[in-house]
């Protein structure tokens, strides 16, 4: 869905309006509520824009990624009554 900026903001400015002109504590929360869930929707409607189309990372052409080394972990000491390396060895 898109909703355009201006529209979101004439609604969030209608209900600023309300919530100005009510004289109940709750009905001035439900506006600011409103208010609040739209900026949160004008807030990611923006950033959806600005996320590449693509969802794989982009790797800059001048710096190539690394590869990762992990080192392999020393053998476990056993004793004389194990079979072998594996855990599974009885």
């Amino acid at each position: 869905m898109n909703i355009s900026m201006q529209s979101l903001l004439d609604k969030i400015e209608e209900e600023l309006k309300q919530a100005k002109q009510s004289d109940s504590e709750v009905r001035i929360r439900e506006k600011i509520y409103a208010i609040k869930t739209l900026c949160e929707l004008a807030l990611e409607q923006e950033t959806s824009r600005q996320r590449p189309m693509s969802s794989f990372p982009q790797s800059s052409p001048i710096e190539p990624q690394r590869a990762v080394q992990y080192q392999q972990p020393a053998k476990m000491k056993v004793d004389d009554e194990a079979n072998g390396d594996s855990l599974f060895d009885f």
